[in-house]
């Protein structure tokens, strides 16, 4: 028989040393980065928003066009038809923006869907904002359409249809804040859903209709609604040589409301997760 040293029996076995690494390795993982698991929730909530689309798009698209056949009878042309046309393109976003949304989150919440998305490693910025950017990707085809519409409506050019493609975001961002965070907070999921569809009604009324008609005291309220500032961008550049300072401080205006909204929002996800 051979005798073992007392130095190599006291010494570890070197899988029980791997395996204890690992361990350690596994429960100090990096944690998820913003935008991969924003991408991951954006996929995930496209495709379950995708079973709703063409009703989605049929009943906020008929809503807008709607709304410009009603004014044509009120509204002949000229820079009235601007607002009418602009203001009721972006009815499209705030339908799905403060109404949907709205109900989604307050649904979410209410009915635990908010543990679902606890236990996942994704931070709560990429659930705000993966599930707005999906609601509002829904927008841009009924958007298109309805200030297509619009334009051979009252008469108005074509040209800058384009402008609409960063309108939309930016637009949409704000009121998409504003939505989930009506969701989020609101009591009740009754009340996330009125809140939602007074936010709505709120922005027909107030975009569609042209600020020259409105009492002092409703322009006021104009300015403090954001789907405003995208209407006005949208507005400025029907004219012969647009000022494009101010469509881009309209702009501007939309992304600063944006970024508040849904900081505001991603802070309502994180109060209500944690109750």
């Amino acid at each position: 028989m051979s005798a073992v040293p007392t130095g190599v029996a006291a010494r570890p076995a070197p899988a029980a040393e791997d395996t204890g690494t690992r361990r350690a390795a596994a429960e100090l993982g990096p944690r998820a980065r913003l935008w991969p698991s924003l991408a991951a929730v954006y996929r995930a909530q496209l495709s379950r928003a995708r079973v709703a689309r063409i009703p989605l798009l049929f009943v906020a698209t008929f809503q807008s066009v709607g709304i410009m056949i009603m004014m044509r009878g009120v509204v002949s042309g000229g820079g009235e038809a601007e607002y009418v046309v602009s203001g009721a393109s972006v009815v499209v976003v705030a339908y799905v923006a403060l109404n949907l949304l709205s109900q989604y989150f307050g649904h979410l919440r209410f009915s635990g869907g908010l543990d679902h998305y606890a236990t996942l490693p994704v931070p709560p910025a990429a659930v705000v904002l993966g599930a707005a950017a999906a609601y509002a990707s829904f927008t841009v085809p009924g958007t298109m359409v309805t200030a297509v519409f619009g334009c051979l409506l009252f008469g108005l050019p074509l040209g800058n249809l384009w402008v609409l493609l960063a309108v939309v975001p930016l637009a949409g961002a704000a009121l998409s804040g504003l939505g989930a965070a009506c969701g989020l907070l609101a009591p009740r999921p009754e009340l996330a859903t009125l809140l939602g569809q007074l936010g709505m009604s709120a922005a027909l009324l107030l975009g569609v209709l042209p600020p020259d008609r409105m009492p002092e005291a409703v322009r006021f309220a104009r300015d403090l609604l954001p789907s405003t500032y995208g209407v006005e961008a949208y507005a400025r550049t029907f004219g012969g040589s647009p000022d494009w300072a101010y469509v881009a401080g309209d702009m501007a205006v939309c992304a600063g409301v944006g970024v508040v909204s849904l900081a505001v929002a991603t802070w309502a996800y994180r109060r209500a997760a944690v109750r």
